[in-house]
């Protein structure tokens, strides 16, 4: 049986909640594939304290997959990060009130991680159940990126391990006039993606791009 770890991030900067963690607990409610175990875990907005509490889940689930889900205001669409980079620009505090700008995730690592994630089949599956869904370039630079640029760190000592990033948009609860998108949809995507990335090694080879 794969196991895959799922984690969302709690509520930050005095929202109620936080659509990452509302997806991944739907998602785990409503899990019913005896063929992947999932476990899930919910995270902190905190630059020091997200990538110790998942280093510790990863230590204690010893999953096949690791899928972390963060919330992205102003997007539209499910996206499939691609690259992790080594560098914290906080436009805002964290829940710690920590906000360093212009510094290393991690002293002295490499410059960027890929997602080791098949993130254009994760893309096609979601975009077979009707859910938008982009592969994106940039993750920030904030704590989504951060825990994803520490989560690839640590799977690159994981040999076997398939770990990336996802990020969904905000909730219509959450967005006012911004761009949203609904629970039922932002679960249904995420379902596909951690399906797809349970039982898909091998990425498919179909153009998602930019002109920019």
């Amino acid at each position: 049986m794969t196991r895959v770890l799922l984690t969302g991030f709690s509520p930050f900067d005095g929202q109620p909640l936080n659509a990452s963690w509302e997806a991944v607990d739907a998602v785990r409610a409503a899990w019913d594939d005896d063929a992947i175990e999932l476990v899930v875990r919910l995270l902190p907005v905190s630059f020091r304290r997200a990538r110790q509490e998942l280093r510790t889940a990863v230590a204690e689930v010893a999953p096949d997959v690791v899928v972390c889900v963060g919330e992205a205001g102003g997007r539209s669409a499910v996206g499939l990060e691609r690259v992790a980079v080594n560098v914290i620009d906080a436009r805002i505090p964290d829940d710690d009130g920590s906000a360093p700008v212009d510094v290393p995730v991690i002293a002295g690592a490499p410059a960027a991680f890929f997602s080791t994630l098949p993130v254009k089949a994760c893309a096609v599956a979601v975009a077979a159940v009707g859910v938008p869904v982009e592969v994106s370039s940039t993750a920030g630079t904030y704590v989504c990126n951060a825990t994803f640029y520490a989560l690839m760190h640590l799977a690159e000592r994981l040999p076997g391990v398939r770990a990336g990033f996802v990020h969904v948009p905000r909730l219509p609860a959450q967005a006012g006039s911004g761009p949203a998108l609904g629970l039922d949809e932002t679960a249904r995507g995420l379902t596909e993606i951690v399906r797809t990335a349970a039982t898909v090694s091998q990425d498919v080879r179909v153009a998602a791009g930019t002109l920019s």
